[in-house]
């Protein structure tokens, strides 16, 4: 029995689950979007433009009864009502799919971009690095793990830089807008001091 909650466990909370539960929601809404658009905008147009009360009316009775009722209609609105809810959400559908497979393209080529930039910006350093070794006749290694330690220590100190700038940053915020406790300690100091001096 554990197993088994464990297998399910596992089914539930793979990412694939959760994506596809998303996908639902917001496709259950787009949905709604879709049938308010067709239903609330485009078949009042249409039924206006026939004179029919609405395209689901319109038909051809094919066989009547004897009291004259039509018992058998060839339902020719219905269907192309049906029709034109197929060609907006696909239409809808495709708009959507072509956006977001442009901006995934997009950010591919990027990527793509930021990546062909660094390794010419490594294959220049690189460059740069071994003209240096040359130039003075040291081993490419050597100035290269000189040059790696230099940069972590330009890096350190860059971050030590920020720390303490950040650090001024808040010390300088809490001087400006004292807390209340600040404000107590610095009355009970000022208490002490004149406690002193009588």
């Amino acid at each position: 029995m554990k197993k088994f909650f464990k297998e399910f466990k596992d089914f539930v909370c793979r990412g694939n689950i959760f994506d596809m539960a998303v996908g639902m929601i917001i496709a259950t809404a787009f949905n709604k979007i879709v049938s308010s658009l067709v239903n609330d905008i485009i078949m009042p147009l249409i039924t206006w433009a026939t004179g029919a009360g609405s395209l689901k009316e319109l038909s051809i009775p094919l066989r009547y009864n004897e009291l004259g009722e039509a018992t058998l209609t060839w339902a020719y609105g219905n269907f192309i009502q049906t029709i034109i809810d197929f060609l907006i959400i696909a239409t809808s559908i495709f708009i959507v799919v072509k956006v977001i497979n442009s901006s995934r393209k997009k950010l591919e080529e990027l990527g793509e971009f930021a990546k062909q930039q660094s390794k010419k910006e490594v294959k220049a350093e690189n460059k740069a690095l071994k003209a240096k070794a040359k130039a003075e006749g040291r081993s490419f290694k050597e100035v290269y793990e000189e040059n790696k330690a230099l940069k972590a220590k330009q890096a350190e100190e860059t971050k030590l830089a920020k720390e303490a700038e950040d650090k001024a940053k808040a010390e300088a915020e809490l001087l400006a807008n004292p807390t209340t406790e600040m404000l107590l300690k610095d009355i009970r100091e000022l208490l002490r001091q004149q406690q002193n001096q009588q």
